[in-house]
């Protein structure tokens, strides 16, 4: 065999890497769409606020909203959690709670129940307290 022939063998070289790179292309556009269809983006977050609770009875407690984001009760935006069951409903008050806002919570606790305000769109909470009273 001529050293000549020898270079001349290498036609498919070329189609093979074109294919490749094709492949490359399609796996990259599709975790690109992928991306945008699914929402890898940011994660919903919930409002920050600081909220203080006082006044605890077995009828119920004071809530103040010290500072921070406005809390919607507002379509259930906000959701209120005493041992686990969701006693919303009994916020008496604004749909909306803002800065020096204060409003009664009328709900039976009692001694040891959690007590959390729950950001729906995030299911994050916003507030947590144990009842004292």
């Amino acid at each position: 065999m001529q050293v000549p022939e020898m270079f001349k063998k290498d036609d498919a070289v070329s189609p093979v890497i074109g294919v490749i790179l094709m492949v490359a292309i399609t796996v990259i556009l599709a975790a690109v769409i992928a991306a945008f269809v699914f929402g890898l983006g940011s994660p919903e977050t919930a409002p920050q606020a600081s909220i203080k609770a006082s006044n605890m009875t077995s009828s119920g407690f004071d809530i103040e909203h010290q500072g921070g984001d406005q809390i919607s009760f507002e379509n259930n935006d906000t959701k209120l959690m005493i041992a686990g069951a969701d006693r919303t409903t009994a916020i008496d008050g604004n749909d909306t709670f803002s800065v020096g806002g204060e409003l009664w919570v009328n709900t039976s606790l009692t001694d040891g129940d959690s007590i959390r305000f729950i950001d729906d769109d995030s299911n994050q909470p916003i507030a947590s307290f144990t009842a004292d009273i």
